[in-house]
């Protein structure tokens, strides 16, 4: 199995990564709602790790720095 096989996951493993339900993702790829990368393979639809770690950085906002206070 090479690299990029094993960094493929199914819908319902993105959503258990995303914290999500699979029916989620699916309704985000039909709408276009968000910009989340995923493979075709047939009717499959499988997502890079890497790609799921990009969106969850694109998408945290409201880091508080060390010292500072969240009002």
């Amino acid at each position: 199995m090479n690299d990029l096989q094993t960094t493929l996951m199914t819908r319902a493993e993105a959503a258990e990564y995303l914290g999500l339900a699979p029916h989620t993702l699916a309704v985000w790829k039909c709408t276009s709602r968000y910009s989340l990368p995923c493979v075709k393979i047939g009717r499959l639809a499988k997502y890079k790790k890497e790609d799921l770690d990009d969106f969850i950085q694109r998408r945290t906002t409201g880091l508080v720095q060390k010292g500072e206070k969240d009002f």
